[in-house]
C-alpha cells in the first residue's frame, strides 16, 4: 500500500447480504479510480448466515490493487447497524469516511463528487447525496427533516404528500426545499453518508442503544447540534435496492434473504428506534400530554407494522 494519505475510506456493512455483494463492489472499485489518492474498503460482516463472507473474500482477491486496500472485519455476532459500522469506523483512516449500505451500486462519479464537494464546503460536516430507488424515483429518506411530533404527524396522516411544497406540512422529509439543487437539510441518511473524519472523533462513534432504524438520524442530529452543516447533493450519485438486509421493503424482497423472524425482529427494532430517538431528544422539550400522545402512537404504529410483518 502506498505511503500517501488515504481521502476516503469507505465502510460497508454486511447481514446477509450475498446477492448484492458482486454488483456493489463492482461499482465502488469503478468509483474508486476517480480519486487520485488511495481508497480503503472496509467491509464489516455482522454474523452473516449464507455465503457473505465467502463472496467478499473471494471479491476481495479478484479485485486487489495498489491504489485500493480491502480489509474485511468479521463479528461473532449481530451488533446491529451502529455496532457494525463503529468496527469500521474504529479501522478507518481517510480524511473522510462514507458509510455505504451494501445494497447499493454507485456511479462512476460518486466518490471523486462527493469528496470534491467537502473539499470546496469546509463548513459541511456531512453530505447526504440523491439516491434513486432501483424501483424508479427518487428514495425520500436521502433528504431529510427531524421527526419533530408534528412532522411525523403530518407524514403519517398523508399531509406531507397532499402538500409536498408546503413548509407546515412537509417538514419530515423537508420537501418543501425542492431536490434540484444543492442545499443545507437537517438529515440525509446512513445508506450513503460521507463526512469529515474530525467532525466523527469530535461528535463520537454511532449510538449503538440503537440496533437498526433511527441510528443515521441520531448521527446527523449529533453532527448538526455541534455545529456542522448537513448538505444534500442533488446530483444522483448511487442507486438503492433498499431493505436488502432486513426484507421490509416490496421493492427488495425477492432479493432480500431476510426471514420472517429477521423482518419481525426489524421492524420491533424500528419501533424501539422511535422511542430512542424522543426520549433522547425531544422528551424534555414538549409537556408531557405530548409526549404521552407520541409514545402511544408509535406503539399503534409499531403493532401493526409488526403484526403485519409476522403474517406476510
Amino acid at each position: 500500500m502506498p505511503t500517501k494519505k488515504i481521502d476516503l475510506s469507505i465502510v460497508i456493512l454486511s447481514y446477509n447480504t450475498e446477492k448484492f455483494i458482486k454488483a456493489c463492489l463492482g461499482s465502488v472499485i469503478k468509483a474508486a479510480q476517480g480519486l487520485a489518492k488511495p481508497v480503503e474498503i472496509i467491509f464489516v460482516d455482522n454474523a452473516s448466515t449464507d455465503d457473505s463472507v465467502k463472496v467478499i473474500k473471494e471479491e476481495k482477491t479478484k479485485h486487489r490493487t495498489e491504489k485500493i486496500k480491502i480489509e474485511i472485519i468479521l463479528s461473532n455476532k449481530n451488533l446491529g447497524y451502529s455496532g457494525g459500522n463503529n468496527l469500521g469506523l474504529k479501522q478507518a483512516k481517510g480524511k473522510y469516511i462514507l458509510f455505504l449500505n451494501m445494497d447499493t451500486i454507485v456511479f462512476p462519479n460518486a466518490f471523486k463528487e462527493a469528496v470534491e464537494f467537502m473539499e470546496s464546503n469546509k463548513k459541511v460536516g456531512a453530505l447526504s447525496a440523491k439516491t434513486l430507488l432501483i424501483s424508479g424515483g427518487m428514495d425520500p429518506d436521502c433528504h431529510r427533516g427531524f421527526p419533530t411530533p408534528w412532522a411525523s404527524i403530518s407524514y403519517f396522516l398523508g399531509l406531507e404528500k397532499l402538500f409536498p411544497k408546503s413548509k407546515i406540512f412537509g417538514q419530515y422529509h423537508q420537501s418543501y426545499l425542492g431536490f434540484d439543487k444543492n442545499h443545507e437539510i437537517d438529515a440525509g441518511f446512513g445508506t450513503f453518508m460521507i463526512a469529515r473524519k474530525e467532525v466523527l472523533d469530535q461528535v463520537g462513534p454511532w449510538d449503538e442503544s440503537y440496533f437498526f432504524y433511527g441510528e443515521d438520524l441520531d448521527y446527523f442530529y449529533r453532527i448538526k447540534k455541534a455545529g456542522y452543516k448537513i448538505w444534500f447533493y442533488a446530483k444522483p450519485l448511487l442507486r438503492h435496492f433498499k431493505g436488502g438486509s432486513s426484507g421490509l421493503r416490496k421493492e427488495s424482497r425477492k432479493l432480500s434473504s431476510a426471514s420472517r423472524e429477521t423482518r419481525i425482529k426489524t421492524a420491533q427494532a424500528s419501533v424501539k428506534a422511535m422511542e430512542i430517538f424522543y426520549h433522547k431528544f425531544y422528551k424534555d422539550k414538549y409537556p408531557a400530554w405530548v409526549t404521552f400522545l407520541v409514545l402511544m402512537g408509535i406503539k399503534i404504529k409499531g403493532f401493526f407494522r409488526i403484526l403485519y410483518h409476522r403474517f406476510s
